[in-house]
C-alpha cells in the first residue's frame, strides 16, 4: 500500500514525574483515582458493515490530564481481531502504525494478513487510534494546505515568509485547542496503552509498534516495566534524539544512500545513461536540480523545481533501481522529451507529515505538530538559530539537510506547553528490528535505541531497504516470530542478509506505514 503522506515517522517523546500522582492498578480502590477508567467495560460492535465482522471497535474513556484524572475527558476509539485458539492463547498484541499523527484502529486488520499464524494464534491483536488522532478526539488547527505544507528549503529571500509560516501554525493550534493541546504528547499515549491494558483484563501487555511507535513503545517500558511482556520494536527512533534530531537524521542518512545509488547507477550506465562513474552520476542529478531552479522540469504536467527534486526523491535513493528509473525520467523530461497528455497539468501538492484517514482535514498535521512540540523542549526559539543551522546542514548534507533544519512550528509553541523529554534507560527485554537503508528512521537511528534499552537485542538486516521490516517477509520475520511465541530473544544482536536485490527497490508498502512522498508525478509508479 504506497502511501504519499509522510510521517515523521519518525519519533519520540518524554516521560515526567506522573507516577506520584497516580497509583498503581493494584492498589486499593480508594487510593487509586484511574479506578473508574481501569473498570471499564467496551461496548464491543463490528467496526464496519464493509469489514470483517471479526474486527470489533469500541470506545472508551481516558483522562484529558492524567494529574487530575477527575477533570476532563477523552474518547480514545480501540479495536481487536481475538484469537480463535483460546488454548493457546497468551494475551493481546498491541498494535501501532507510527507517526505521529497516523491512526491504528484498522491495524488488527492489515496485520492479520501478514503475521504468522503462530502469532495470531497467541494474540489478540489490538489496535487503537493514538489521543487526538482519527477517531479518539481528534485535533484540528485549521490549517490550509499551504500552511501543511512544512518541507520547506532554507532560501535568504523567503527566510522571513517561512518563520512567518511556523508562527502561524503555532498560533492557530493554539487558538484551536488552548490548554488541552498540551496534553497530546507520548508520555500520555503511553498512560492510555496501560488503560487499554486494564480495561481488556491483562496484567501486562505485547506490543509491536513500527517508527514513531517504537518510541511509543519505549516510553511504555520506561512508565511500567513490569507490565511489559514481549515488545517488537520496528524500525526504530532514537530517543537521544526527539524530536529534531529525529528530522535532522534523515538528511543525514540520504547522504550515504545517495552515494551508494551513484556507484550504483554508474556501473549501469548502459542502462539508464546517467554518468560512467559515481562522479559523473552525481553530476548529472545535481545538473538536473540547477536547470530545475532556472526553469521548473515539466514531468507528465508537474511542475519540479530544484527543490521539489532534492526534497522528493531523498527517500527515493535509498532503493537504487528505483531512483535511477526515476531520475532518466526527469533527464528525458528536462531535455523535452515528448511527455504523456493523458494528466491534467498540475504542481506538487503539500505533503502533510502524516497518513491515513483525518478527521478533521488537518488531524494528522494537527497531532504530528502537538506530539513533536510537546514531547520536548529541546527545539530552539530564536529563528536565527534554525537559520545558521539549515546553512550549515545544507552545505554538510546537499540533498536534504536545509530541509531538516529550517525552522519548524515548534520554535513558537507556548513554553508552558512542552515538557522535558523522556529518558530512556532500562533493562526492559524487547527485539528491535532496522533495515540498513531506511529512509525515514537510518541504521544509526535504531542503534541508538538499542544503546538506550540495555535488555533489547537488535536485528539489523543487511542490505535491507525500506521502513517497516516485520510483516514484509524479511529475514528478520523469524526472529521476530520466535521471540513473540516463545519469549526468547537472541543471545546477542544479529545480522541477517537480505534477499538478493532487495537493495533494488524498496519494500513493498503491504503495511499502512508512513513512507517517504517522492516526486508528485511518479506516485504509484515506483
Amino acid at each position: 500500500m504506497r502511501n504519499r503522506r509522510i510521517a515523521l515517522f519518525l519519533t519520540v517523546s518524554a516521560v515526567a514525574p506522573l507516577a506520584p500522582v497516580l497509583a498503581p492498578a493494584t492498589a486499593a480502590a480508594a487510593e487509586n483515582p484511574l479506578r473508574p477508567y481501569l473498570q471499564q467495560k467496551p461496548s464491543w460492535h463490528r467496526c464496519g458493515t464493509e469489514l470483517p465482522a471479526s474486527l470489533q471497535c469500541a470506545t472508551i474513556k481516558v483522562p484529558l490530564d492524567y494529574a487530575k484524572p477527575g477533570a476532563k475527558k477523552l474518547d480514545l476509539a480501540i479495536s481487536r481481531m481475538k484469537t480463535s485458539t483460546k488454548r493457546e492463547r497468551r494475551g493481546v498484541l498491541l498494535l501501532n502504525p507510527g507517526g505521529p499523527g497516523g491512526p491504528g484502529v484498522d491495524m488488527p486488520l492489515y496485520l492479520a494478513d501478514e503475521l504468522p499464524k503462530a502469532v495470531k494464534n497467541k494474540y489478540d491483536l489490538v489496535g487503537f487510534d493514538p489521543r487526538g488522532i482519527g477517531q479518539s478526539s481528534p485535533v484540528g488547527c485549521g490549517l490550509t494546505a499551504d500552511e501543511r505544507n512544512w518541507e520547506r528549503p532554507y532560501k535568504a529571500e523567503t527566510f522571513t515568509k517561512d518563520v512567518k509560516w511556523a508562527r502561524i501554525v503555532a498560533e492557530k493550534c493554539d487558538k484551536k485547542q488552548g490548554d488541552k493541546l498540551r496534553h497530546f504528547t507520548t508520555r500520555n499515549t503511553a498512560w492510555d496503552m496501560d488503560v487499554i491494558r486494564a480495561v481488556l483484563g491483562e496484567k501486562k501487555i505485547s506490543y509491536l509498534g513500527y517508527s514513531y511507535g517504537t518510541y511509543l513503545g519505549a516510553v511504555y517500558t520506561q512508565i511500567f516495566p513490569k507490565r511489559s511482556d514481549r515488545f517488537v520494536l520496528d524500525s526504530a527512533v532514537d530517543p537521544a534524539r526527539v524530536w529534531r534530531g529525529m528530522i535532522q537524521v534523515w538528511a543525514e542518512g540520504a547522504e550515504p544512500a545517495f552515494t551508494r545509488w551513484t556507484e550504483w547507477t554508474a556501473a549501469r550506465h548502459s542502462t539508464y545513461k546517467l554518468g560512467r562513474t559515481p562522479e559523473a552520476v552525481r553530476k548529472t542529478f545535481y545538473g538536473l536540480v540547477a536547470q530545475a531552479d532556472r526553469k521548473p522540469i515539466d514531468l507528465d504536467g508537474t511542475l519540479l523545481t530544484g527543490d521539489d527534486i532534492r526534497g522528493g526523491f531523498r527517500g527515493l535513493f535509498f532503493g537504487t533501481r528505483d531512483a535511477a528509473e526515476a531520475v532518466a525520467e526527469v533527464k528525458k523530461a528536462a531535455a523535452g522529451a515528448p511527455q504523456s497528455t493523458d494528466r491534467e497539468l498540475r504542481t506538487p501538492e503539500p505533503v502533510p507529515p502524516s497518513f491515513g484517514r483525518t478527521v478533521p482535514e488537518d488531524n494528522g498535521d494537527a497531532g504530528f505538530w502537538a506530539v513533536v512540540c510537546a514531547d520536548t523542549r529541546a527545539w530552539p526559539r530564536d529563528p536565527e538559530q534554525y537559520r545558521k543551522d539549515a546553512i550549515r546542514d545544507k552545505a554538510r548534507y546537499p540533498l536534504y539537510g536545509d530541509f531538516a533544519s529550517h525552522i519548524k512550528p515548534c520554535a513558537f509553541w507556548k513554553k508552558t506547553g512542552s515538557e522535558p523529554a523522556t529518558r530512556i534507560d532500562n533493562k526492559v527485554g524487547a527485539l528491535i528490528l532496522q533495515n540498513e537503508w531506511d529512509s525515514q528512521t537510518p541504521l544509526t537511528s535504531g542503534q541508538g535505541l538499542r544503546r538506550a534499552m540495555k535488555g533489547s537485542k537488535m536485528v539489523t538486516v543487511a542490505g535491507g531497504v525500506g521502513h517497516g521490516i516485520y510483516g514484509n517477509k524479511s529475514c528478520a520475520d523469524k526472529t521476530a516470530t520466535t521471540y513473540l511465541t516463545t519469549g526468547k530473544l537472541p543471545a546477542k544482536d544479529v545480522t541477517c542478509k537480505a534477499a538478493p536485490a532487495a537493495d533494488e527497490r524498496r519494500t513493498p508498502d503491504r503495511l499502512p506505514l508512513p513512507t517517504p512522498p517522492g516526486v508528485p508525478a511518479m506516485a504509484g509508479r515506483f
